[in-house]
């Protein structure tokens, strides 16, 4: 069974996560997936705009740990990985994307909204990027666009430290562009991705390629991977991997 989900109307691929009882934890399969739907929505001409959404209430957990702990124990370079294929469909991906946003977005589930043109967030929505709590770094040329979205600061204070912002923050800060109750948070998303349906879209193209540099983060997405498979391997990452698992905070003394 697959837990992404993907229906095409009036122009608009919606892209759902559909594994609710899991809080929309990302595995690789999952990660193949959305690999294969964005790249797809990139070469077909019936979509105009693609829109991630989520099933359940919350928009994603980030990654599955155990799923991602048994792959990368396992010897797998984190760029041989398939979230690697998702990353860079997403760098490339020069039709517009929408995110409605409710609940958790940790982890990947913030840093996929950088690339995306349009978010809608929900009051309440938690937004996170704890990689460093997994003594993990950033992925998804994060490193680069959340500071430029949020300035240096900030960016490095939800990096480093890990604790959640909610919509109505995420909003101020300039992560979204609309912050609505989470009732509408669906609604909403699909009305803006409509709305971007009905307009020119070789010159949205065009005025995308020319607001973002997509070799420049595809670049800068596989020097993170390098420096997040280091850290994978890491006394510091097992002891935070073992952490996870045994419900206990994590003794980064021990691991020097």
């Amino acid at each position: 069974m697959s837990h992404i989900k993907t229906e095409l109307n009036a122009g608009v691929l919606s892209i759902s996560f559909a594994r609710a009882d899991k809080k929309n934890a990302i595995t690789q399969a999952m990660y193949a997936d959305l690999a294969r739907a964005v790249t797809e929505a990139q070469d077909a001409a019936a979509v105009r705009v693609v829109l991630f959404r989520a099933e359940g209430d919350s928009f994603s957990a980030g990654n599955d740990i155990g799923d991602f702990a048994t792959i990368a124990m396992g010897g797998t370079r984190p760029t041989d990985m398939a979230v690697f294929n998702f990353l860079k469909s997403l760098a490339y991906l020069d039709k517009p994307a929408v995110a409605a946003v409710k609940g958790r977005a940790v982890g990947i589930g913030l840093t996929l909204l950088l690339h995306c043109d349009l978010v809608v967030t929900a009051e309440d929505a938690l937004l996170s990027t704890p990689f460093v709590n997994l003594a993990l770094a950033p992925e998804a040329a994060s490193t680069l666009l959340l500071p430029m979205a949020i300035g240096h600061q900030r960016a490095f204070e939800m990096f480093a430290l890990g604790d959640p912002i909610d919509g109505k923050t995420a909003h101020a800060w300039g992560l979204a562009n609309r912050c609505v109750p989470a009732a509408d948070v669906d609604a909403e998303g699909l009305r803006l991705a409509k709305a971007l349906a009905m307009r020119a879209p070789g010159s949205l193209a065009a005025t995308k390629r020319l607001m973002r540099d997509a070799e420049r983060l595809w670049a800068l997405m596989q020097a993170e991977g390098e420096v997040f498979g280091a850290q994978m391997l890491s006394p510091e990452a097992r002891e935070a991997f073992a952490a996870f698992f045994e419900k206990r905070p994590p003794n980064f003394a021990a691991a020097d």
